[in-house]
């Protein structure tokens, strides 16, 4: 197994473990393939929820621009939604996780169809 293989079995093991959910294997590996090489990088893998500039990047590099969503307050709700599944005092909170999650909260899995 590669690189990418393993953080994929380390993101699905986070989705059991800290979010309560069985993953679709097909999607996350989808969904971690479009984080493109910031899954590689330490500082860029995780999402900072604790931020606000980071939670506004995912609303309009991912929510909107990814997925296509039309801005509005339940965007960041979502988000607020997912951090808290993933757990306030988790501190490492994957990119890769986030966007999955998301992605299943708003049924936008066409997107990576």
């Amino acid at each position: 197994m590669g690189k990418r293989d393993d953080l994929i079995e380390k993101y699905a093991d986070d989705l059991r473990k800290k979010c309560g959910m069985e993953p679709d294997m097909a999607l996350l590996t989808k969904v971690t393939i479009g984080c493109g090489p910031a899954i590689y990088d330490a500082d860029a893998s995780t999402v900072a929820s604790s931020q606000e500039g980071e939670l506004e990047t995912v609303k309009n590099n991912f929510l909107i621009k990814k997925l296509g969503l039309k801005d509005g307050p339940e965007l960041m709700e979502a988000i607020q939604s997912v951090v808290a599944t993933y757990g306030q005092s988790e501190r490492n909170k994957y990119r890769a996780v986030v966007y999955y999650m998301l992605t299943k909260h708003f049924s936008k899995e066409s997107v990576y169809g």
